[in-house]
Parts: C-alpha cells; structure tokens; sequence
C-alpha cells in the first residue's frame, strides 16, 4: 500500500498491560493502534507489561499499524522498552515528549525499526522542523493534553491556545512527508464536541485523529475519510483534465472552477485513499 495512501484516520490508544483490550482491538475497525507502555501503565505493571504485549502482538492485527509507545529514555524504563520493542511484531516505536533529534538519535541506536515522535511540550514545537526532517522518522502524534499542562493554557472548544503548536508541528510534517495524527479528546461520550474536533483537524491537514475509547472510532473514520462528493468531485477534475489535454490545452474547468496539475494531483491522492480505505473494510 503506498504510504501516502495509508489511512491513519482513527489511532486507537490501548493499554499494554491489558490482555483483554489487546484481543479486543484485533476486531476494531482502526486504522493504527498505540500501545502504550507509557502513561496507560501503572509503574507496577511496567516490567511484566513488555511481555505481555509482546505475547499479544505474535497474534495478528491485520492491516493495521502497530505503534508501540515506550516510556522516555530518561526513566527507568525506557531503554529495556525500546530494547524489548525492538524484537516486537509491530511496524513502529513512538517515543514520548520529543524535544530533539537527540532523542530520537538515542532511540534510533537501540532499534532498527520505524520512529515516531510525541510531540507534547513547547520545546518540541519550537523544534518540530527539525524533529520531522530526522531520517528514521515515519510519523508525528500530537500530545495536546501534555501541552496544554506545559503552556498553562484553558480550554476552548476552538482550541486557540493550541494553534501554534499544532501548525508548527503540520508545516514540519508536511514538509518532510512524515504522517501526523491529532490529538486526543477527552471527553469521549460527547460525539458533538469529537466530530466537530475532527473536522477541525482535518481541515487542517491532519491525516487522522488519537483516541482513547472505541465509541470514538467510527466519527474518526468517517471525519478523515474521503467523501462521496469529494470522491466524485476527483474523478471528474482528473476525467476533464484528461480530455484537455488531449485537447492541447493547460486546464479544465469543473463546477466553474480552474483545474491544473496540482488539483489533479490532489484528485489521484483523494481516490488513492478511498482505495485504500475500502481494503482495509474488505478485512
């Protein structure tokens, strides 16, 4: 599947240490799940966590995306989870409260597998340009909860006081080709407040959205899926480009409106996507 196609509309947080949320999300219909060794893990359970997890990810999980979140290199944990996710069954390692390429310099010495990076503090923002142009980084997750602890900022439903960070963060990821994923919302039975999130976000250009519950999974879905108009509207721009070309001439119009290159490059990326989705449904 092309990479740029790959649909990260719903990334589903799952606890490590938890046998039963781990088959659980065998049958979810996500499109990546982050299991987390970190924050869903009491400091009790992290040691017998890795084993646990490693047991349930030799079981497959289909066409989704395996992200295993360590805990940070500076704790007590961190190193022997990086080391232990090494030899996982999962396609990334996500490494929280990025800030440097430092970090994730260190997290690349201990595994051969795919990066990505928690981007949750102020520094991190301010250093997300570079973070993204790291050479074994494969994708970008938003930490809005830890950031908005950092910046001491309130909460707004249109998430002002998070704008800066979260551009900062899009332009880096964007201009280095590395998936970006919102962050989560909290309030997880207020389907109003989640679909009016995601729209947000994908307007913003984030390729899909973090959860914390199930419940959330369908309104990410359907939020960051192409839709049936934009899907329509694709075929017509690439079909009335292709005629005028053969025309000799530069550009279409569709609905009134100019159509060059670039809109049919848009256009193919849309239909790739819907491809892409409709794949993983057949599952």
């Amino acid at each position: 599947m092309d990479m740029r196609a790959r649909p990260y509309r719903s990334v589903l947080y799952i606890p490590g240490s938890r046998e039963r949320a781990l088959e659980k999300a065998r049958g979810l219909p996500v499109d990546a799940v982050i299991f987390d060794l970190e924050d869903a893990v009491s400091p009790s359970e992290k040691v017998s966590a890795r084993a646990t997890l490693s047991a349930a990810l030799t079981q497959s999980y289909g066409q989704r995306t395996r992200i295993v979140r360590i805990n940070g290199l500076d704790t007590e944990w961190g190193a022997e989870d990086a080391r232990a996710a090494d030899t996982m069954q999962c396609d990334a390692v996500l490494l929280p409260k990025v800030e440097t390429t430092a970090q994730l310099d260190a997290l690349a010495a201990i595994t051969d597998k795919p990066l990505w990076a928690m981007m949750e503090t102020p520094l991190g923002m301010l250093n997300a340009a570079g973070i993204a142009a790291h050479p074994r980084l494969a994708g970008m997750v938003m930490g809005t909860n830890d950031l908005a602890k950092e910046l001491q900022s309130r909460f707004r439903p249109d998430r002002l006081p998070m704008m800066p960070g979260l551009g900062l963060c899009l332009l880096a990821a964007k201009a280095h080709g590395v998936v970006i994923v919102d962050g989560v919302y909290n309030a997880f039975k207020d389907a109003e407040g989640l679909e009016r999130e995601c729209a947000q976000g994908r307007d913003m250009g984030f390729d899909g959205k973090t959860l914390i519950h199930p419940a959330q999974v369908e309104i990410a879905n359907a939020a960051f899926a192409p839709s049936e108009e934009e899907i329509d509207l694709a075929r017509r721009q690439i079909e009335a480009f292709s005629a005028a070309e053969a025309a000799g001439q530069g550009v279409a119009v569709v609905d009134g409106k100019i159509v060059e290159n670039l809109h049919v490059d848009t256009a193919r990326e849309t239909l790739a996507k819907a491809e892409a989705i409709a794949a993983l449904a057949k599952e």
